[in-house]
């Protein structure tokens, strides 16, 4: 029990960090309310109301997000690869291709369908 017990103060300290943190936030902050401050900010255009069960977002939002997904994923399998490049040897190098090989294929399709494009 006693390996826990920094990992438990160090959450019981977060918690209340966090909570004194909105709690003076609330206390602190302005009390001034009016309509545009309670409006959704969307850049600065008046917002206009959706259509019952939204509208149909373009597939270059979802090319956009998947090309951030895969160099993501990339950069978070190519970091500890890089670090422990010399203990992994000849196998390292080789699961290394066959992954940047999989992302490439995931970068084509992206560019085929114009996901990089932008108009």
């Amino acid at each position: 029990m006693d390996l826990y017990v920094p990992i438990i103060v160090l959450g019981v300290l977060a918690f209340l960090f966090a909570a004194g943190s909105v709690l003076m936030a609330s206390m602190t902050g302005p009390k001034r309310w009016n309509r545009a401050r309670l409006e959704a900010y969307e850049c600065g255009i008046e917002p206009t109301p959706q259509p019952v069960g939204g509208g149909r977002f373009p597939v270059k939002y979802y090319l956009t997000a998947m090309l951030f997904i895969v160099f993501d994923i990339e950069i978070i399998f190519l970091y500890p690869w890089a670090v422990a490049f010399d203990h992994l040897g000849i196998f390292g190098l080789v699961e290394m291709v066959l992954f940047i090989a999989t992302v490439l294929v995931a970068y084509a399709y992206i560019w085929r369908r114009g996901g990089l494009e932008w108009d």
